[in-house]
């Protein structure tokens, strides 16, 4: 594949991710509160096997998520070849120069 025919271009802006990025902080928080709660009840074991537990199942699904929405906002378009003998590639002033008096 010749890559000079095509142009990449990434459309990937902040709120296309922003909902994930919600629900990850909502996990986040809730494996804290697991956690406290826990270690309210004397059992510092159970909180941090807790928190490991929900960090790691939940990662995996965080960054399939992250990918997928990034893979999917990749452009790839056609670019035309330029012809060098075409007089209308080169640009054109369309403005008056000034002369000084």
């Amino acid at each position: 594949m010749n890559m000079e025919k095509y142009r990449v271009a990434c459309t990937l802006s902040f709120g296309d991710i922003y909902g994930q990025i919600v629900v990850w902080l909502i996990v986040i928080f809730l494996s804290l509160a697991t956690a406290l709660a826990l270690m309210g009840a004397s059992r510092p074991i159970y909180a941090l096997a807790t928190v490991g537990l929900i960090l790691v199942l939940s990662l995996p699904f965080l960054l399939f998520a992250f990918v997928t929405t990034l893979l999917n906002h990749i452009e790839f378009t056609a670019v035309e070849p330029k012809t060098e003998s075409s007089p209308a590639s080169q640009p054109v002033s369309t403005q008056n120069p000034q002369v000084a008096s």
